[in-house]
């Protein structure tokens, strides 16, 4: 708080005091009291170890979609603790788990499997918290506007997963989410389509320089490569070539190029084993760039280079 104050407006001096027990900033050069009765916002206790803070703090964890009551519910005892009970109450208290597990809703049963599957198909494809937070959201929406009826539950989580991936800038492929899911590639997608319709939510098109850095660390190509195929990109991006077509095929073709040019030979097989596209896509977004963006003079120059 002291940080707020720079200088004393009575006499301009910088040596201010800050006075937590009386709440009060003195300018010590004048004496001037420039702030008063101010808020501590620190905590009140002191804390020896994690159990002393825990009994002692007021607030409980953030709210979080990735729990099926998003962190808000309470558990009748976990049971490693009702084993230490005795007899009657150690029967009491199972049974208390038992009916509170009977009276959730179908809602509730139905995110605690959704959850974790999503869990798992999180961890599998390595996205980070605020991915998984996000599609939790998405899906926890769906069961609320009943969109998962007459769907598997696995597909929709999937989708809201891609879509998630799709907002928050994460470049995954739908291939990567079908075999993490098992669920096939056009199931997903219709899917995603249909909750983002539904939803309302607004996902702009992909940007296929999102996905070099991983296709290049992948094929292990240098640093000056990707950046050779990101300049491929904007140029591409520029004469229109990439609208109406898949972002990894192009980002692909663009890496293929680059490659070419560095001297850094890729197959289209292992190029396109990595994007997820065919040797066909890669053969035509190729022609297309070299055509279009007269990258077969450069290309050219870089091979009598090489050769003299």
């Amino acid at each position: 708080m002291a940080e707020l104050v720079k200088k004393c407006p009575e006499c301009g001096g910088i040596n201010l005091n800050w006075n937590k027990d009386r709440g009060e900033i003195i300018c010590k050069d004048c004496g001037l009291v420039i702030e008063e009765k101010m808020v501590d916002f620190s905590q009140e206790w002191r804390e020896f170890d994690s159990e002393d803070g825990e009994r002692r703090r007021r607030s409980g964890a953030p709210m979080t979609y990735t729990q099926y009551d998003q962190g808000l519910g309470t558990e009748v005892g976990q049971k490693a603790d009702l084993l230490r009970l005795e007899g009657r109450d150690r029967n009491k208290f199972f049974r208390l788990r038992k009916w509170q597990s009977r009276i959730s809703t179908a809602i509730e049963r139905n995110l605690k499997l959704a959850l974790a599957e999503l869990k798992r198909v999180s961890s599998y494809l390595k996205l980070p918290k605020s991915v998984e937070e996000e599609s939790a959201r998405i899906y926890t929406l769906a069961v609320q506007r009943g969109l998962v009826r007459g769907r598997s539950m696995e597909s929709v989580v999937a989708g809201a997963l891609y879509a998630a991936c799709r907002r928050h800038d994460v470049p995954r492929t739908l291939d990567e989410l079908s075999e993490a899911s098992g669920i096939e590639k056009k199931e997903i997608g219709r899917t995603y389509r249909f909750v983002t319709r539904e939803l309302g939510i607004t996902i702009l098109p992909s940007n296929p320089a999102d996905y070099i850095a991983r296709f290049a660390s992948a094929l292990k190509l240098s640093a000056e490569t990707q950046s050779k195929s990101i300049e491929i990109l904007e140029k591409a991006q520029k004469a229109e070539l990439t609208s109406g077509r898949g972002p990894t095929g192009i980002a692909a073709a663009a890496l293929y190029v680059a490659a070419l040019m560095h001297g850094e030979k890729r197959t289209q097989r292992e190029v396109a084993d990595v994007a997820g596209v065919t040797e066909v896509t890669i053969r035509n977004r190729y022609k297309e760039l070299l055509d279009e963006l007269k990258l077969d003079k450069e290309l050219k120059k870089k091979k009598g280079k090489k050769r003299k």
